[in-house]
């Protein structure tokens, strides 16, 4: 047998990218720029948009109410903010509530 025909594990976490500071505050910026800071600060407060895996970005929000209305209400706005700022296709927006941190 071949080495190449001989497979070697992969860790699972390859291709999980943590976002810096930098990275999240900019991604918050612009939300907040697109979406006024009143809607901002009544929705967003506390988000942290935290790594991406492929296409898929992962963001921690206050609760799990708030959480379920940032991906149903701003996903695609999401999206395409994070994809300019990382320089990388975001298609899907996950968010989870803090507590599963």
């Amino acid at each position: 047998m071949c080495a190449s025909c001989i497979r070697t594990p992969v860790p699972y976490l390859i291709g999980m990218m943590k976002l810096t500071l930098i990275q999240d505050q900019a991604i918050q910026a612009l939300v907040a720029g697109a979406v006024g800071a009143e809607t901002f600060d009544r929705v967003f407060a506390g988000i942290r948009f935290d790594e991406i895996e492929s296409t898929m970005l992962y963001a921690f929000a206050r609760n799990e109410d708030v959480a379920s209305d940032i991906e149903d209400s701003f996903s695609p706005l999401i999206a395409a903010v994070a994809s300019r700022v990382l320089n990388k296709q975001v298609d899907v927006v996950v968010v989870m509530p803090k507590v599963l941190q």
